[in-house]
């Protein structure tokens, strides 16, 4: 399997002003997070975003980039969708791999920078988002994960 690095994604040029909606996503991120610096939410922000535009697509994709502010939302619609649709827990090893990290940190990660994108995006984009992709993904926004009973095969169906 062909592995790409995070590096791909530009990073912003010297000398150019970030937005204030960037700035407050990344200081909500950098709280969540706990991280020790502006520096190191950035690279959080940039390297989830950028995973989860590869699971993204129509209009979903579209609507969540238009609420990111624009650093974020070039992250995001920057990547080609995957034709591969991972799991959530298949979402944060990917993330893991790609960025070196343990799941674990992956994992904090992915908690942190999607609870910032659901303040911006609202619970019905995050609805739709959640019903896209496959499961697990509910977790990582901050949501439960239900499920829909599986009707019972003959055999072993219930006395009524």
């Amino acid at each position: 399997m062909l592995q790409q690095t995070e590096s791909a994604i530009p990073a912003p040029r010297a000398g150019l002003q970030e937005s204030e909606d960037y700035v407050r996503l990344l200081e909500r991120v950098r709280y969540e997070g706990a991280h020790p610096t502006r520096e190191h939410a950035e690279e959080a922000v940039r390297d989830v975003l950028a995973a989860l535009g590869r699971q993204l697509v129509g209009d979903e994709r579209v609507d969540l980039a238009a609420r990111l502010p624009v650093e974020a939302a070039l992250v995001l619609t920057g990547q080609i969708p995957a034709l591969n649709r991972l799991t959530g827990w298949e979402f944060v090893k990917d993330l893991a791999e790609r960025t070196g990290r343990t799941p674990a940190t992956a994992r904090w990660n992915v908690s942190a920078v999607l609870a910032a994108v659901t303040r911006l995006a609202g619970p019905e984009l995050i609805d739709r988002i959640v019903a896209q992709l496959p499961p697990g993904y509910a977790l990582l926004f901050g949501r439960a994960e239900l499920t829909q009973r599986r009707p019972a095969t003959e055999g072993t169906a219930a006395a009524a």
